[in-house]
């Protein structure tokens, strides 16, 4: 299989690296965390003169028709620059709801606004106790004529305090834990009846608390079948992991650079303490984990447009699994090889470790995915 990147990807790749390596040092980044929307407005901006916005959207909506591969790229770039912009939230979750659960008129209304950046999404899934099941639903959506009306309270809502819309997973039928009887509702975030307390997290993205009083939604705020909207949700949050494992690679690899620069400049014993051994080792420890996470989110990449969801799940599943085992051996190593530094809010290699823990909590941690990968009987479905 050749992973070779094609021209327009290595120009996109090398493009991006340049913006954030001029325009997203760390303190930059406090800058942009400390404004009223949490993120650089002007970074955003650049994304969407990039074509970042578009790239996953097909050219008759004004998107550009990337894949997979290509969004792999972008995050991955995000991931090393601890970019705080919602991207992941507005691009890929809200992006996928658009294209794989959109009709031509929903695509053709939303994705331009989404594609030159005046649009920002946001997906509001957990509950408080729903926990990484994503089946698990007891907001509420109720007939009313040709509408819908929302009832309930979401958690976690990531950018959901500056989201323009919001994806909605509301129960139209059924148990709060039934596969069947989920429905996939877009949500004007000013509309009556909702609320949101926007907050910042551990890793200096932003967050909301959201409820939802009675909302009403039109049908063209119904995406895919109202009854059956979770086979549309799984698919979307497959999308959606591959792309939080190239961001985890992106964090990881930007970890072990600073590592390394650190081992050679600091000295103990009249010597740079990386010409002792056993730190040498933990080093290479967590080259090994970042290469690993590499190339299980290359093939969890290659698999996110599957239309097997099984073997789509197990893709995703493992990497998951192997990107959190590897994400905490590299961000521990990070930490005790820099020593009390490393621990502080005014150094970087803090803040990294920090958004993997958060990589590693979002659909469910590695411990989760490694229990649903072993009851699927492994990546290829040997038996147990």
């Amino acid at each position: 299989m050749d992973f070779d990147l094609s021209d327009e990807q290595s120009l996109l790749k090398e493009q991006l690296d340049r913006l954030l390596a001029d325009k997203y040092g760390f303190e930059s980044r406090k800058t942009y965390m400390a404004s009223p929307e949490g993120f650089g407005v002007e970074m955003w901006n650049r994304y969407a003169e990039m074509g970042l916005m578009a790239l996953p959207f097909g050219e008759e909506h004004g998107g550009i028709g990337g894949g997979p591969v290509d969004t792999m790229i972008v995050m991955e770039a995000l991931g090393g620059a601890l970019a705080l912009e919602p991207y992941f939230t507005t691009v890929v979750l809200g992006g996928g709801f658009l294209r794989l659960g959109g009709s031509a008129a929903q695509q053709a209304a939303l994705v331009p606004g989404v594609a030159e950046g005046s649009t920002r999404l946001a997906f509001a899934h957990t509950e408080r106790n729903s926990r990484f099941d994503l089946e698990h639903v007891e907001t509420t959506a109720t007939k009313d004529g040709a509408a819908w009306r929302l009832s309930g309270a979401k958690n976690v809502v990531l950018h959901g305090d500056s989201a323009d819309h919001v994806f909605v997973t509301a129960r139209t039928a059924g148990g709060p834990r039934d596969d069947n009887g989920i429905g996939v509702f877009l949500v004007d975030a000013r509309a009556k009846g909702v609320t949101r307390r926007g907050y910042r997290t551990q890793d200096g993205q932003r967050a909301a608390e959201m409820s939802f009083d009675n909302v009403a939604v039109g049908p063209e705020g119904v995406f895919g079948d109202p009854m059956d909207g979770l086979p549309l949700v799984r698919h979307v949050v497959d999308q959606a992991i591959a792309a939080l494992s190239a961001e985890a690679v992106g964090v990881m690899a930007a970890m072990h650079a600073l590592t390394v620069d650190y081992l050679k400049m600091r000295k103990q014993f009249g010597v740079p303490i990386g010409q002792f051994q056993v730190l040498q080792h933990k080093a290479v420890d967590m080259y090994v984990a970042t290469e690993q996470a590499r190339s299980i989110t290359l093939y969890a990449t290659m698999m996110a447009d599957s239309d097997d969801a099984d073997e789509r799940a197990r893709a995703m599943h493992a990497a998951k699994a192997e990107v959190g085992r590897g994400g905490r051996l590299a961000g521990e190593n990070a930490i005790q090889l820099h020593g009390g530094v490393g621990m502080t809010m005014e150094y970087a290699v803090g803040h990294y470790f920090k958004r993997l823990t958060m990589i590693d909590t979002l659909f469910g941690n590695g411990d989760f995915h490694l229990r649903k990968l072993a009851a699927k009987g492994g990546l290829f479905g040997t038996a147990a």
